[in-house]
């Protein structure tokens, strides 16, 4: 049975840097959306349906991926739903795009 996860990454970048990064960076939580099997996508599709959401599809293997990326001013939330084969690696796959997304939206220091 398909399983629907969300997950929040807070961040303190502003809306305008979170959105530049997200835009630059979507493909590796899509990866990591996989369970970081890299060769279970074999294609995806981003659209941006407004400024701030990402709607995607990731197809591999006979299965999809399904969901959303909103950007927020001090969070992103990203919304998947996995399909019955990945499922039971909810907890997993959601711990890999929480990393993930932390390191895409950490706020670097400039030296």
């Amino acid at each position: 049975m398909p399983r629907t996860v969300t997950i929040m990454l807070n961040h303190d970048l502003g809306q305008d840097e979170a959105r530049k990064r997200v835009k630059d960076g979507a493909s590796q939580i899509l990866q990591a959306l996989s369970g970081g099997a890299q060769s279970v996508l074999f294609k995806v599709d981003e659209t941006w349906t407004s400024e701030d959401q990402l709607t995607f599809n990731a197809k591999g293997l006979g299965r999809m991926i399904t969901g959303t990326i909103d950007i927020f001013p001090q969070h992103v939330r990203i919304e998947a739903t996995l399909p019955s084969v990945l499922a039971a690696l909810a907890e997993l796959i959601s711990g890999r795009v929480e990393k993930q997304g932390k390191l895409l939206l950490e706020k670097k220091s400039s030296v």
